[in-house]
């Protein structure tokens, strides 16, 4: 008798020790409902051979996806679907993750906020490596080549065009002056073109011709010359419109004078406004002048078994050495989708972790009453013993 009352006080204890392990377990897991990509665990026990009580096998973790949230910065991104993010640290250890927390540090790399890990990726020629944009942050400069004329011209008085602005390849702007002469009688349709700097000096002249239908003429519907505004020669043409068509430059009588410049191309050194992930990891930069330019693409891991990756710092994870990485493009393959601006937050269900927690307290008050009760019968056996 005394052996069984002995070994309801282990079994009580090991239940003891069960459930407060079970219940640190829990603690973890609402500890960390708010970390961004942490996945919870759960304990799993098992029975002591013998009739020896219970002990705590070990813990499995839950790899469905926590629920997506907006967030407010544009370059944190989360995963819908298969995959974790890559990170590498100073030394070139290798970490994954499931959050999504990123930014641009100072040198043009993508980091994520917490540890400052650059994130990899794949670069426009497809180079897999760190993420990095510190040559898109602007655009250069780039000279001006073509500047485009149209509306009406009419005489008997000349046209003028002004604050014609074109850049050099430093990005210098420099306004010019269009000035188109009317013909005289004995050169009916043919414009005399004139362009000149802000000094007034004259950097290219020549004939533009239109035909009795007042459209341009083939040959002449072009001004082209060469200077250097800049470090450099550059060529600029003034383009009339194409032969015969009232597409461009047109030279009407009995229509207003309209004519107007308008400049194709060239600017100076333009930065960048704002940056955002889409739907397949690609990162569209966008400039101070409109223009978009895609940027490096996320490279996302996968793994044979995940639940065997070893969780560090809350949402960082290092596989075991016997388990093999696949590495690609973010929503190729079996690999998720992309959410720009958004966050993936901890799976942890409060509601059922609360659950899990009454369970475990009634488990660990049984146990207790059961200790309780079995040293009572143990004094009781003893005091009888003393009885005799």
């Amino acid at each position: 008798m005394t052996t069984n009352i002995m070994q309801a006080l282990y079994n009580s204890v090991s239940g003891l020790f069960g459930f407060s392990q079970s219940l640190n377990t829990i603690s973890d897991n609402i500890s960390n409902m708010n970390t961004p990509g942490f996945r919870g665990n759960d304990s799993f026990f098992e029975n002591v051979m013998d009739d020896d009580g219970t002990k705590v096998a070990g813990t499995g973790r839950n790899l469905s996806e926590g629920q997506i949230e907006q967030a407010s910065s544009d370059t944190d991104v989360a995963i819908q679907g298969e995959g974790l993010f890559i990170l590498k640290d100073p030394q070139g250890n290798l970490y994954y993750t499931r959050s999504g927390q990123f930014e641009l540090n100072s040198d043009g790399l993508l980091v994520d906020s917490v540890n400052k890990y650059v994130v990899q990726g794949y670069d426009a020629a497809g180079n897999y490596g760190s993420i990095d944009v510190s040559s898109l942050r602007s655009l250069p400069a780039q000279a001006t080549t073509t500047v485009n004329i149209t509306g009406n011209i009419v005489g008997p008085n000349a046209n003028t065009v002004s604050n014609i602005t074109v850049y050099d390849d430093m990005g210098v702007a420099h306004q010019l002056t269009l000035t188109m002469t009317p013909p005289t009688q004995t050169t009916s349709g043919d414009w005399t073109a004139t362009v000149t700097d802000a000094s007034g000096n004259t950097l290219g002249s020549g004939d533009i011709h239109f035909a009795s239908n007042g459209a341009p003429q083939p040959a002449f519907n072009e001004l082209s010359f060469t200077k250097q505004l800049g470090s450099n020669p550059q060529t600029i043409v003034f383009n009339f419109g194409a032969p015969n068509s009232l597409s461009g430059t047109t030279a009407i009588q009995g229509s207003p004078s309209s004519v107007a410049a308008k400049v194709q191309d060239g600017h100076g050194v333009i930065g960048l406004t704002s940056e955002s992930f889409d739907t397949n990891g690609v990162l569209q930069l966008t400039y101070a002048d409109g223009e978009t330019k895609a940027g490096p693409q996320l490279a996302l891991a996968s793994f044979p078994d995940e639940s065997s990756l070893e969780a560090i710092q809350g949402n960082l994870y290092l596989p075991p050495q016997n388990q093999v990485v696949t590495i690609g493009r973010a929503a190729s393959g079996a690999l998720g989708q992309i959410e720009g601006s958004s966050l993936e937050m901890s799976n942890v269900d409060l509601t059922r972790e609360l659950a899990e927690m009454i369970v475990i307290q009634r488990g660990y008050q049984a146990s207790s009453r059961v200790m309780t009760v079995s040293s009572d019968m143990l004094q009781q056996l003893y005091q009888s013993t003393q009885g005799n």
